[in-house]
């Protein structure tokens, strides 16, 4: 089980090196993070975009795209939709966002032709270690769905926990998020929560252990769930945080980034090959983490 990112790197020297296609590369702050994840024996990668613009950066950051497959598209829609027929077609393990907006980028990823559906929800999983904690946290979803349903929610679950899989978590605790512990008829994100318990109890769910209705002290912090005298294997332990909804999710995983002492990582899942969406405002060591994860997850989908 790894608790921290230096151990996700370790990680990483026991799978076979993933290939990348970065959409649209012509961007500094991802062609540094490629260029820095290549250097530590990560990946490897294919640039897709303007070749000349791709140089120029490379040059300002002492890149040696001699060591690099380019693939020159100045259209940027083309670009982003090269770079995920790249993964659909396995000639890349994953794919990366670079200087395209996200709305441009996602609908590539699920184009009908050469996108990367699998029938399967996509979801985002955001991967966080946060000082004094001795273990790493999933936060799922703050990112893509809004306000899942029953249904989406399983799936979002599963997602998460193959990303829990993915980083050597064997049966990853799951704590289904709301306001309260315990079901409330008035609350429809408790009734969820207590479905998804018992759904997991009878192996609808499986391959880790899920409880709830769980508060966020109570799945954090074993000395508040004991002060709550509520017992059981995800009580102050969990791994991974599913949310109600995309508001909750969203606030806690931008309280967590700039009101903690921490370090993230964050990918797409649900699809035939891991997305990179990391936001312009993501610092350079949550893009590498996120190659990492991205690499880790690509290594399960095999």
């Amino acid at each position: 089980m790894s608790k921290n990112f230096d151990e996700l790197f370790s990680r990483l020297r026991e799978v076979t090196k993933k290939k990348v296609s970065v959409a649209v590369a012509q961007d500094e702050q991802v062609l540094e993070a490629i260029k820095v994840a290549k250097d530590r024996g990560i990946i490897d990668a294919i640039l897709v975009g303007d070749k000349e613009q791709i140089k120029v950066l490379a040059d300002k950051i002492g890149m040696d795209l001699t060591q690099f497959e380019i693939v020159h598209e100045l259209d940027v829609r083309k670009a982003a939709l090269f770079s995920v027929e790249l993964a659909s077609t396995g000639k890349a393990d994953m794919v990366m966002k670079g200087l395209v907006d996200t709305a441009t980028f996602l609908r590539c990823v699920l184009n009908k032709e050469v996108g990367l559906r699998k029938g399967k929800l996509m979801s985002h999983v955001a991967v966080f270690e946060i000082e004094n904690f001795d273990r790493l946290l999933f936060l799922t979803d703050a990112a893509f769905n809004t306000y899942p349903d029953l249904k989406a929610k399983v799936d979002i679950l599963n997602n998460a926990v193959k990303v829990a899989h993915a980083c050597g978590l064997e049966k990853p605790k799951v704590a289904s998020i709301c306001a309260v512990e315990v079901v409330n008829q008035d609350m429809p994100a408790t009734i969820d929560a207590s479905l998804l318990a018992k759904m997991n109890d009878r192996g609808q769910i499986k391959g880790c252990i899920v409880d709830g209705p769980l508060a966020l002290d109570n799945a954090l912090s074993e000395e508040a769930a004991r002060h709550k005298n509520i017992a059981g294997p995800v009580a102050g332990k969990a791994d991974i945080f599913l949310l109600p909804n995309i508001e909750s999710a969203n606030v806690m995983y931008k309280c967590l980034t700039y009101a903690s002492r921490s370090k993230n990582g964050g990918l797409l899942v649900g699809t035939s090959a891991p997305v990179i969406l990391t936001s312009r405002a993501d610092n350079f060591e949550t893009k590498i983490n996120s190659i990492a994860l991205a690499a880790l997850v690509a290594d399960v989908t095999e």
